[in-house]
């Protein structure tokens, strides 16, 4: 049976660089590798074809010779177990170095790594949140040992290649038709190892200082709420950057206010005096006491708005507005002239003073009748 065309078979022209070659084989090998096709012998067979033609024309030797004497010069050249090559083992050690980010494998070493970013939970008031503030964060953070420079080596010597992974800091593993890359587990992919670790950092490249910054928080901050210290995170590997510091804010909760976005929300009980007749309230606020006008007849659950009076926004000029909700009290513990002359009142008070129960009566016997 005579042999088909190798470019034929990767489907690119007899021009085609050795990209385009590689591209093509990498295309038609995911399409016809065996695991993805099983029980499908066709499938198989022109996977065998793929590889056979990869592995000449990926070789600059073996493409020229194919390219004069076609497949007959080959079978001269060919040896036990047919044509050598990069093979299928090489090119998918390549797919994978590029999904996983690796190519150690290619004599590339574990270089320099950015610091760790570190989180800081900071809990504040509400008032501090009203008016913003400057914090002292005492934070314990890894950073280049002075010692070693960060290498972790003792001082007047200097870590030594890995033979583990040849100072790669990647291993290949060949299994079957797949070449697999893996970090060097004697390494740990640094490529290098040390054989007299630095007193001070016993060989890490770092240690763990306290470290104390100043934040500033500001005005209008809420729960939730998030603040970047760019480069005071933990200190990079072998000499590389630092990472960056997150400040997450936590709101106390307050005795008196509840917070939601800019409006504040707070509770005032009146006498049933003041909410009959009407008067004047002193209510808290967080720039200090305000009066607030109650009219005769306020009821239970009435909510009053003063504008302006909330908290301010850390994301332009706005500001909330504090909502008071009044809360009509009962009287207690009445002596007994008190007694008498609640009675008297009940007795002189038609429907017309009492609307909201008259009403609800009302509802209640149309559900009866």
């Amino acid at each position: 049976m005579a042999q088909q065309d190798f470019y034929e078979v990767l489907g690119v022209p007899q021009t085609a660089d050795d990209s385009e070659i590689k591209k093509a084989y990498r295309r038609l090998a995911m399409k016809y590798h065996p695991d993805r096709n099983q029980g499908d012998a066709e499938a198989e067979e022109r996977f065998k074809e793929v590889q056979a033609a990869y592995e000449v024309l990926s070789d600059a030797e073996k493409r020229a010779v194919y390219d004069r004497y076609g497949h007959a010069g080959l079978n001269q050249q060919a040896g036990p177990g047919g044509p050598g090559g990069a093979g299928f083992g090489d090119i998918f050690g390549d797919v994978f170095a590029d999904i996983f980010g690796g190519g150690g494998g290619r004599g590339g070493r574990a270089s320099a790594g950015r610091g760790a970013d570190l989180r800081y939970e900071l809990e504040i008031s509400l008032e501090e949140a009203f008016r913003g503030k400057t914090a002292t964060l005492d934070i314990p953070v890894l950073v280049n040992c002075d010692t070693c420079d960060g290498s972790g080596a003792k001082p007047g010597t200097k870590p030594v290649p890995c033979k583990t992974c040849g100072g790669h800091g990647q291993v290949r593993i060949q299994q079957g038709f797949f070449s697999l890359q893996q970090t060097c587990p004697h390494c740990r992919g640094a490529g290098q190892v040390i054989t007299d670790p630095c007193p001070d950092c016993r060989g890490a490249g770092r240690v763990q200082t306290p470290k104390k910054l100043e934040v500033k928080i500001p005005p209008g901050v809420d729960t939730g709420d998030r603040i970047r210290l760019s480069g005071e995170g933990e200190g990079g590997r072998r000499g590389g950057p630092p990472g960056d510091l997150y400040v997450d804010i936590h709101l106390r909760p307050h005795p008196l206010f509840e917070r939601d976005g800019g409006d504040l929300y707070t509770e005032v009980p009146i006498s049933v005096v003041t909410a009959a007749l009407g008067g004047e309230l002193e209510v808290p606020s967080l720039e200090g006491r305000l009066s607030l006008a109650v009219p005769a007849g306020t009821q239970t659950g009435r909510v009053f708005r003063l504008r302006g009076k909330g908290m301010p926004s850390v994301r332009g000029h706005e500001v909330g507005d504090l909502m008071v909700r009044t809360t009509v009290e009962t009287p207690v513990n009445l002596d007994e002239r008190q007694e008498d002359l609640l009675r008297e009142l009940g007795e002189t008070m038609g429907e017309s003073h009492s609307p909201r129960e008259q009403s609800w009566l009302d509802r209640v016997k149309r559900f009866f009748d």
